[in-house]
């Protein structure tokens, strides 16, 4: 599905569509074709694309500055227990997300997917 056609259908932006892509083709989630017939295509079986996987990829997970110990200058790091909680919890949903698949969000609901948007091949 060309990336205009992506934006187009979930009302965003083509440039961050287009930039999106780009990563996730970098990181071998997508594969890209340019031209006439072209367009994003997964690059494996979504049963094989780990949801925790992405979020990791594209996503800061460093919630707090004290995440991360190049960045920390919090004086309160050594005391803090909101950094373990914090830390916990985001494991926690990483954890959730490492046993969901694409193919799990996607399959059970193709029919009504499909029906509300204008092409997904």
């Amino acid at each position: 599905m060309p990336a205009s056609e992506v934006a187009g259908a979930f009302e965003i932006s083509e440039h961050h569509v287009a930039k999106a892509a780009k990563d996730l083709t970098r990181a071998g989630y997508l594969t890209a074709r340019r031209g006439r017939g072209g367009g994003l295509r997964l690059a494996r079986a979504a049963a094989e694309i780990e949801l925790g996987a992405v979020v990791r990829h594209t996503e800061d997970l460093n919630l707090l500055e004290c995440f991360d110990s190049e960045r920390d200058q919090c004086k309160i790091t050594p005391a803090c227990a909101l950094k373990g909680v914090l830390g916990r919890a985001g494991e926690a949903f990483l954890a959730v997300l490492d046993g969901v698949t694409l193919a799990d969000l996607v399959e059970p609901r193709e029919r009504a997917l499909r029906r509300l948007l204008p092409r997904v091949d």
